[in-house]
């Protein structure tokens, strides 16, 4: 079934790595791929590249690139406030609460949901100087829960989800509301900043924090460049989240961490578009210490267990390709020979393929001597993850060829992050709390792994096809 076309009065602008080939041909989108377009759709790139979208033709294309994630979509701005309605859950935590509803500009109905806090009159009390309904739970089920009672005192057709330690700038919910002019659009999310103290956790958490997912929009889809967006702060249009709610509940009340990623890969797979937003933003509360930080992302690991049950194929902890994952096994292996072998083999397969379509093989070595860069970054970071002891014992006996092999392998991602963003953190102990990071989260997929009995999360997969092609002369 053809998708409806983006509507009229959207732009797009293209995505930071969308590169134009040829007059016809467009490389880029998550996952990557190589786009044709035939006369009628070259017709149609010239109208979204002059202005919104006016025709069928341009709307439909525009769609075909938002999609696949050559472009993102960029709605009117809005003429009117829009009608939504804030919900808040809390457990305990009164003095984020006041923090968050005093940043809110009062635009909006706001409902307050009370999980079971052991101080109930001080929710409530900050609740009502802030003109919130509040609405109690008398026995604490968890974020899932709380939202859950929420949706049954909201009437709007919009819902903006915002989490009791997050700081809301001025109309971030009213941008994001605009995105619901497509008609596919369940929800949109925000960049979510992390408010950190100046402390070494502090400070690697607002140069890694794991719920900021970077200034680059993109559609939300699993396996792709931003495979889940957080409901730390999320708008969401209601009938999308009825059309997929499970025996009546909309959050799975099961799951205490990994819920928000539940509702958005099951938005996916209704067929619905979920949106992430960086031009819009929300402060986050992080924790100072490392007993803190490190503590919240081994939680956050036990939710992988449940998502691969509940969704197989749709999370990896590596995913490989078979020509970069050869040569970085092969070098591994201390077979540099054969190393050599497996990268000409890349190279040359790819430009056969990239020549049965057509298309120009400039960089081919560049772009798969990447590729391998980046096979091996991952390989390092999966072993750092899942792997440490095994890496450390692996220096016995030891030679200098490991030891370069190792520290190559847990020192290499998050030196070339390090080098990438050049934080506010010297590189010495942005490795170490990158690496405790890691294994923090690591320990946390084992955890739910034993506990679910899967070894689903741990399993990397296998990419066939490097670069989709769409077939010739076809949109």
């Amino acid at each position: 079934m053809t998708p409806i076309p983006l509507p009229s009065g959207f732009r797009i602008e293209l995505d930071a790595d969308a590169r134009r080939l040829s007059d016809e041909l467009w490389f880029g989108g998550s996952p990557a791929r190589i786009l044709r377009l035939s006369a009628a759709g070259r017709r149609a790139w010239r109208e979204l590249a002059d202005g919104p979208v006016t025709t069928a033709e341009a709307g439909a294309l525009a769609r075909r690139f938002t999609d696949i994630g050559l472009a993102h979509p960029v709605p009117r701005e809005p003429v009117e406030t829009p009608d939504v309605t804030i919900v808040i859950p809390v457990h305990d935590r009164t003095e984020l609460l006041k923090r968050c509803l005093a940043a809110l500009d009062g635009k909006h109905p706001v409902v307050v949901v009370d999980d079971a806090s052991d101080d109930a009159k001080a929710v409530a009390a900050i609740a009502a100087k802030h003109g919130a309904l509040l609405v109690r739970r008398d026995v604490n089920g968890g974020p899932s829960a709380a939202r859950n009672t929420a949706l049954e005192h909201v009437g709007t057709e919009l819902i903006a989800f915002l989490d009791s330690d997050c700081v809301p700038t001025d109309g971030w919910a009213d941008r994001l509301a605009a995105h619901f002019a497509d008609p596919l659009v369940a929800a949109a999310a925000p960049r979510v900043r992390p408010l950190a103290q100046d402390t070494w956790a502090g400070r690697y958490t607002r140069a890694a924090g794991s719920l900021d997912l970077g200034d680059r929009p993109a559609r939300v889809a699993p396996r792709t460049r931003i495979a889940y967006v957080p409901t730390a702060a999320l708008v969401a249009r209601r009938s999308a989240l009825t059309a997929v709610a499970i025996d009546r509940a909309v959050f799975d009340p099961r799951l205490r961490v990994g819920e928000d990623v539940d509702l958005v890969w099951r938005l996916h797979a209704a067929g619905f578009r979920v949106r992430y937003a960086p031009e819009t933003a929300v402060g986050h509360h992080e924790p100072a210490t490392w007993p803190g930080l490190l503590g919240r992302r081994h939680r956050y690991g036990t939710s992988t267990a449940p998502l691969s049950q509940r969704h197989p194929g749709a999370l990896a902890p590596l995913a490989l390709h078979l020509w970069p994952a050869l040569v970085v096994g092969t070098l591994l292996a201390r077979r540099p020979a054969l190393a050599a072998l497996a990268f000409g083999g890349s190279v040359t397969t790819m430009i056969r393929t990239l020549r049965a379509h057509d298309v120009p093989t400039d960089d081919v070595v560049r772009t798969m001597a990447a590729a391998v860069h980046q096979t091996w970054l991952g390989c390092g970071r999966y072993s750092t993850q899942f792997a440490t002891p095994l890496l450390l014992a692996s220096l016995i006996p030891r030679g200098w060829f490991r030891r370069a092999v190792v520290a190559s392998l847990l020192l290499g991602p998050p030196l070339t992050a390090w080098a990438r963003h050049r934080p506010d953190l010297d590189p010495v102990r942005y490795a170490a709390a990158a690496i405790a990071d890691d294994i923090a989260y690591g320990s946390g997929v084992w955890t739910g792994c034993l506990t679910h009995r899967t070894a689903a999360p741990l399993l990397p997969a296998f990419v066939r096809r490097p670069v989709r092609f769409s077939p010739k002369g076809k949109r």
